[in-house]
């Protein structure tokens, strides 16, 4: 591998990386901790690790599509690839930082379509870069449940402000 092969993957890795630097700036503090969540919803603890190997994974994978034929030659797969990217950084904020279940689901069923369309265009490319996608369409579709989950135990009452404003102590 050259220098410049391992520039392209720090490159990758740096940008999932940056999508996931929304999570550190929209944490799910005590209005999360005050929802109704699904028995079925892992704990807390689980979610950084999953995702540090998800983000490993995608970083990889679009480095694998963008060595095979560079950006010239897959130009929509990887600018799906980048919307994918974006709309996985734009759900935190939603989420957590907005206390909008509603706009994560949305967001998060946007994220869904674009794996699955990242996934699409990445295997006539690279067979290994589609399925090291597997995982995290896998996991955005237990997540896009939970998100969901979250969303309808929470409609109670006033639903723009159960929703919204920060609980009362």
């Amino acid at each position: 591998m050259d220098i410049s092969s391992l520039i392209g993957l720090g490159c990758f890795t740096i940008a999932c990386f940056l999508a996931a630097l929304t999570s550190a700036w929209f944490r799910p503090g005590e209005w999360y901790e005050q929802l109704k969540k699904p028995r079925w919803r892992p704990p807390n603890w689980l979610f950084a690790p999953v995702w540090t190997v998800l983000y490993l994974m995608i970083a990889v994978a679009g480095w694998l599509v963008w060595r095979e034929v560079g950006f010239a030659g897959a130009g929509l797969p990887l600018a799906i690839y980048a919307v994918q990217l974006i709309l996985n950084a734009a759900w935190t904020p939603l989420f957590f930082g907005l206390h909008r279940p509603d706009l994560g689901f949305v967001d998060i069923v946007l994220v869904w379509l674009s794996i699955v369309a990242t996934i699409i265009l990445f295997y006539p490319i690279h067979f290994a870069a589609a399925l090291l996608l597997v995982p995290y369409l896998i996991w955005v579709t237990f997540a896009t449940a939970l998100n969901f989950a979250v969303w309808r135990l929470n409609l109670v009452g006033d639903v723009s402000r159960r929703l919204t404003e920060p609980p009362t102590s």
